[in-house]
């Protein structure tokens, strides 16, 4: 099983971190490691693994990735469908589509978690933290808050030509 996830998922380690625990006798030092995992497909995933050792803590954050995966929509497999803002404790960042010939134009780690994703073409701006964590958690808040054109036309019981022809109305 683990063969196959290999081959057709893409890892991306974000940060790593030194953590120390106090202790009676002095000074504990683990790490603490964040994975994007994505088949550049339109499913992504982001985990955090904590250990000892260095690769011990990448295995851990990757398994972890693994496990909490997300489908995203994206539209002509490039670019997301519409604008959308995305919050999460001090973390904001908003996300913009792109015409073809865009590329990726997003800092730190968004752009792991896009290239990992499948988009080629997106603007993104992070406003408030800096912290790897918020802006990853503030980005898949975004991209769970958007909505393909299908959805919407399920929604409102109308067929999707009706919903992206009608920009006026």
């Amino acid at each position: 099983m683990f063969e196959n996830d290999k081959n057709e998922f893409t890892e991306h380690l974000v940060t790593i971190n030194r953590v120390a625990k106090v202790v009676k006798g002095g000074r504990r030092f683990g790490f603490a490691a964040i994975m994007i995992v994505g088949d550049n497909k339109g499913r992504v995933g982001i985990g955090t693994g904590k250990a000892k050792e260095v690769p011990e803590a990448v295995r851990k954050a990757t398994e972890n990735a693994k496990t909490k995966m997300i489908r995203v929509h994206l539209k002509e497999n490039r670019t997301i469908h519409h604008d959308i803002v995305g919050r999460f404790g001090a973390g904001k960042v908003i996300l913009r589509a792109a015409s073809p010939g865009t590329g990726i134009i997003a800092g730190g780690p968004m752009r792991a978690l896009f290239e990992s994703l499948g988009i080629k073409d997106v603007v993104a701006k992070s406003t408030g933290t800096s912290n790897p964590h918020n802006m990853l958690k503030a980005t898949l808040n975004a991209f769970k808050v958007s909505e393909s054109p299908k959805s919407v036309a399920a929604k409102r019981s109308k067929k999707i030509n009706d919903i992206t022809s009608n920009k006026n109305s």
